[in-house]
């Protein structure tokens, strides 16, 4: 039986929006050409929006947002061979998306405690999947085409 890392993850638009939809991602430092939302474990006795908020601090130095939307249900995936090693004993991740609003583009810094990231950009929606890493795409497509669907882009 595979086990599943219980998770959250941010979808971030920029402080712009809705004037303007671009969204947050950045490169991990620990993975190579890897860019993809903000994201983390859930500690055990913590809520999926306690967990956001915690791990926005950790991985971009602020959790100064606003929660636009919640994907419904929550999604699995399971890791390549390469980052298996690096997750063990988990076989790959339950996430739970979040939609959020920074209030201050300015307030990011991944020059955290422990930095995750070593850069970031925001971008055009259409032009997130040149970036984001192979084993992820199928996620963000569900999750950004529900919030389309709902009427946020």
């Amino acid at each position: 039986m595979k086990r599943y890392r219980p998770n959250v993850a941010a979808v971030i638009v920029s402080s712009k929006y809705p004037l303007k939809v671009e969204l947050f991602i950045a490169l991990r430092n620990d993975i190579g050409d890897s860019w993809q939302f903000p994201q983390g474990g859930i500690d055990e006795g913590e809520t999926p929006k306690e967990a956001l908020l915690r791990e926005l601090k950790e991985e971009i130095g602020t959790n100064n947002i606003d929660i636009l939307a919640e994907y419904p249900k929550w999604i699995s995936y399971d890791f390549p061979e390469t980052v298996a090693k690096k997750m063990y004993p988990f076989d790959g991740q339950i996430q739970k998306y979040f939609l959020v609003k920074i209030r201050d583009n300015l307030n990011i810094n991944l020059a955290t405690q422990k930095p995750e990231f070593s850069v970031f950009k925001f971008i055009e929606i259409n032009d997130i999947f040149q970036y984001i890493v192979y084993f992820k795409r199928p996620i963000y497509r569900k999750v950004l085409e529900y919030f389309k669907k709902e009427g946020y882009f």
